[in-house]
């Protein structure tokens, strides 16, 4: 907390694989995280993509669906906020669990 009683706050942004999204809110709630925005998109990189069929005939699809997981948090609450989704999120596939860290400059409610 800061003298004049206003705290350092933090965005953290994580892009994670669909399958972990509920085990993550679980661990954010225990952490007392309730309030949370998610957006489902779609990312090419590095990834290879998936099989798919379409009338009996398969193809690459070269775009992944991922989820997108941002939190607003307290300086102090992050590194275990961190913990928590990368303990949850992160596999051994590249590209599974990025983790970004903002300084939040201001808001309003």
């Amino acid at each position: 907390m800061l003298p004049n009683g206003r705290y350092i706050m933090k965005v953290i942004e994580t892009v994670i694989s669909s399958a972990s999204l509920d085990e993550v809110k679980a661990a954010l709630q225990i952490l007392g995280i309730e309030k949370i925005m998610v957006s489902r998109f779609v990312c090419n990189g590095s990834m290879k993509g998936r099989a798919a069929f379409h009338r009996g005939t398969e193809y690459m699809v070269g775009v992944i669906t991922r989820i997108k997981v941002e939190v607003v948090a307290a300086d102090d609450l992050v590194g275990r906020v961190i913990e928590a989704i990368g303990d949850i999120a992160r596999t051994e596939r590249q590209g599974n669990c990025r983790i970004l860290i903002h300084p939040l400059v201001e808001a309003t409610l």
